[in-house]
Order: C-alpha cells, then structure tokens, then sequence
C-alpha cells in the first residue's frame, strides 16, 4: 500500500454528476476508494467512469438546499452498507447580479447551499465517523474567493469565505479526534459555473492574462489534490486551504 492509496475506503462526493465534482470523484476511484455520489442530477456517466475503475458506485439523491438533509444522506451511505472515510463537498451554486441589485432570495440560495448545508453534512459525517471510532477526512471545495472579494457574486463571496473559516474552525475542533478538515480552492475552472465568464471576451481574456500557467484549470486539475488530502500521505495536514489555480493568487 502506497501514501496515495484509496483501496478499502469510501468517499461521498456532492455533486458528483458533472465538472469538478465528477472528476474528483473518479479520480478517488482510481485511487481505490468506493462511491456514494450525490446529488440532483442523475449521475449514469459518473457511475459508469468509477465502476470502469473497478470500484463500487452508490447514488443517492438529495437537494442538499434543504433543511435536514445532510442526516438523510449520511443514513442512507449507512443502509446501503458503506463504511465512508471520505468526504468531499464539492456541491454549490452561484448567482450573478450588481451588488445594487442583488436579491435576498438569491442570497439565502446560495448560502443554504454552499455553506449551511455544507456544515451540517460534515456534522453528520463526522458523528457516523466518531461514533464507529474510525479516522476520516473531509475536504470541501473553498475558491479564490475564499481569498479575494469578487465581481458580481456577493452570496458566492460570502458562502466560500465563510467556507475556509469553516474549514478550519472544525480542524481546531476535530483534528484530535482522527478526523482531518482541509479544503481545494480551485482557480478559474471550464465547469458550467464559469460559462458566461468564458463567452464574454474581454473577461477571459483578462483572466487569461492574470493566469501564470497560461489556461483556466481543467476539471481533473483538481482530482490530485483532492487524491492526496483524502489519504495517509495529508495525516499530518489540519485545517490547509489548498488553492489549485495555475498561479493565481502568486500573482
């Protein structure tokens, strides 16, 4: 058994159906771990990817917007007989508008499910995994904007701000009970978040411009880190927000 190796452990992954979601989940996959995906969206190609790598694939279903889910997902993984190790929330939303005319409905959508979802699922994963004595790792999926403030996405700001601190606030609380906190800020990725940013040409030329590595990001850019904060080789590593964005923030 290597540092990477995933064999024997299983992952939950929110938003598991499409972009950075499904490539993290395959690319756990590849390292050994079984899936539960979950999500909205139906998940065929993603469970057709992780069962090619030999591993098994649970799909549960959930609109992690809504109060009292988290519990249900993580009773679910439990009745469909997975043991998980690992969890990734990788699920989230954003909304466009001038902060002038930003609307609260839009605001509580994206909160709700960027990062109160977020927090009662890792409370959830987190009571299965102390209550069966077994060391786990979470790894949520923060963005530059945990880091920066924006254009245009008050909530999104807001919601992945209040991520990294989320993050490492339940690293000082967990990390002595076997449980590792970390978070992936992604750069600017080519996921269906960042559509209308990649048609408008002045923006992502700008953007493009302000890249070091010269390209947005890839969804499977992500998958290695999130490989190596799901495995032994991160034991040590409580509370890192691990940004993946082609020299960005070096800037």
């Amino acid at each position: 058994m290597t540092s990477f190796d995933l064999s024997r452990r299983w992952a939950i992954v929110t938003g598991a159906n499409t972009g950075i979601g499904q490539a993290i989940t395959v690319g756990l996959a590849k390292a050994g771990a079984d899936i539960v995906g979950v999500g909205r969206s139906v998940m065929t190609e993603t469970e057709a990817e992780v069962k090619a790598a030999g591993r098994r694939f649970v799909a549960i279903a959930a609109d992690l917007s809504e109060p009292g889910v988290a519990g249900k997902v993580i009773a679910e993984t439990l009745e469909a007989g997975a043991t998980p190790d690992i969890l990734v929330n990788n699920a989230g939303i954003i909304r466009r508008a001038d902060s002038l005319d930003f609307t609260e409905e839009d605001w509580d959508a994206v909160l709700d499910t960027n990062l109160k979802s977020v927090f009662f699922l890792c409370q959830a994963f987190a009571k299965a995994a102390i209550a069966a004595g077994r060391p786990a790792k979470i790894i949520n999926i923060a963005s530059l904007l945990s880091f920066q403030g924006g254009i245009r996405v008050p909530s999104y700001t807001a919601a992945k701000s209040g991520l990294a601190g989320i993050t490492r606030l339940l690293a000082n609380e967990w990390a002595a009970r076997g449980i590792n906190v970390n978070a992936i800020a992604p750069g600017y990725v080519e996921t269906n978040n960042t559509t209308a940013l990649r048609a408008d040409a002045e923006r992502n030329a700008d953007i493009l411009k302000r890249i070091p590595a010269g390209r947005w990001a890839r969804p499977e850019d992500m998958a290695g880190a999130a490989v190596f904060l799901a495995s032994p080789a991160s034991d040590y590593i409580h509370g890192t927000i691990l940004p993946v964005d082609g020299g960005w923030l070096a800037r």
